[in-house]
């Protein structure tokens, strides 16, 4: 699937004009495919793809001409809650490996997770991935009922990228030396989860969203 420029830039009447959408077949002689090493989710490929002198027919356009960025449109919301409750997900699975650890743990004939210092952040961090799997599923009953959920939805991804990699990262300064061990797989659960903080938006473009759509402000960029 191609999103490619078929009107000028300078002719379109607002920047996402002027966008069509191709499902077409991936020409290896035209297209070079090289796939990217990850520190994470390795079951899924990535890669960068180099297109040359690719002939795509009329045929193969999907939708009217020009209107490719309003049709993924309805794909954004949807994505961002997909992802908030992906990153919730692993946070929960990192905080329950996290306190069972702190109850088995025990040190100077007590477990660790009898000692404050190792609670208090754990209990934080559920308290963060509850308040983010509401907003989420907020988003989530906004979108099945076809109401606007553009802050939500982003919202959502925003607090659950970041109460999912905060859990994980707690996970594993509570293992201590072990959380660095794959024995645990608290580690990579971080590395599972850190790739939600940057895709399939970054946590600046959302602020500047909810700066600009919800709260009324100038754009800044």
């Amino acid at each position: 699937m191609l999103l490619t420029r078929t009107t000028p830039f300078e002719s379109a009447r607002r920047p996402t004009d002027g966008i069509t959408i191709f499902y077409t077949d991936l020409d290896r002689s035209k297209i070079e495919v090289q796939r990217i090493p990850k520190m994470g989710r390795k079951a899924v490929d990535s890669n960068a793809i180099f297109i040359d002198d690719l002939f795509v027919p009329e045929e193969h356009r999907i939708g009217e001409e020009g209107r490719g960025f309003s049709y993924i449109l309805d794909s954004l919301n949807p994505e961002r809650v997909l992802v908030a409750m992906e990153a919730i997900g692993i946070g929960q699975d990192a905080l329950r490996r996290a306190a069972r650890y702190a109850r088995e743990r025990v040190v100077f004939d007590r477990p660790i997770g009898q000692n404050q210092g190792i609670q208090h952040p754990l209990a934080e961090r559920w308290m963060y991935l509850e308040s983010a799997y509401l907003m989420a599923s907020r988003a989530a009953q906004l979108y099945d009922s076809g109401q606007p959920c553009g802050a939500e939805a982003n919202a959502a991804k925003f607090l659950g990228a970041r109460a999912g990699h905060d859990a994980c990262l707690q996970a594993v300064m509570t293992h201590g030396g072990f959380g660095y061990a794959k024995e645990y797989h608290v580690e990579r659960l971080l590395r599972e989860v850190t790739v939600t903080r940057i895709a399939p938006i970054t946590e600046q473009l959302i602020l500047c969203y909810i700066a600009e759509k919800v709260l009324d402000l100038p754009r800044s960029y």
